[in-house]
This record gives structure tokens, sequence and C-alpha cells, in this order.
């Protein structure tokens, strides 16, 4: 279920290379790569730096974080928190369908949550 999930987000979106399921502390539940790029490593990473900005956006008393993009020269990755345990990451190439990749994790994060 979470790979089709997944599958299905990189699939519709135009230029998107991956997609991630995983926890905040940085283990993957599931991902699904296009093109072999190693998204489980991004998420790793990301997920030190999305738990600071958690941090910091409670913090700030600014309510829940719900979405946090990269942008990079090579890679734009969107990250749409799916609870306090759990996130959806979707890598993309610079000309790809950003729009599109925040609509697809909007959709596919009910689904996602159903199954954890």
């Amino acid at each position: 279920m979470f790979r089709d999930a997944l599958q299905d987000v990189v699939d519709k979106v135009d230029g998107a290379q991956a997609a991630l399921l995983m926890g905040f502390d940085g283990i993957a539940v599931e991902k699904y790569s296009a093109d072999g790029f190693d998204i489980e490593t991004l998420g790793m990473e990301f997920s030190v730096v999305l738990n600071d900005a958690r941090k910091a956006v409670l913090g700030l008393e600014a309510g829940k974080t719900d979405e946090v993009s990269f942008r990079a020269e090579k890679l734009t990755t969107v990250v749409r928190v799916l609870n306090d345990e759990y996130f959806i990451a979707l890598a993309l190439k610079p000309t790809g369908n950003l729009g599109k990749g925040r609509y697809m994790l909007r959709l596919a994060a009910p689904k996602l949550l159903n199954e954890l």
C-alpha cells in the first residue's frame, strides 16, 4: 500500500524523481524511486532539520508545521508532515512541477495515515 501511494505521486508529477515515507527518527517506512535517486539518505538528513524546524515553529507559537520545501540548484524537495511521528517527502528536478507535487502529497497524506 505505501509503495503504491508513493509511486502514484511520483508517476503523476512531471519531474518527480522519488518519494519517501519516513519517521522523524530517520527510519524509512517505504520509498519509491523512478530513476534510482537515493531519497532515503536525503530523508535521513532532512529528518534532523525538520525536527529542529518544527521545534522552532512551535516555540514561536505559530502552530504545527504542515509542509516544508527545500530548493537547491539541482533538487527541490517538498516535505509534508503527516503527524508527530511521520512525514512524506517528494524529490523533484529543478524543472519539476512543484505545485502539482505539493497537491499530490496533500492527496496522498490521508491514505498513508489510514495505513500507519
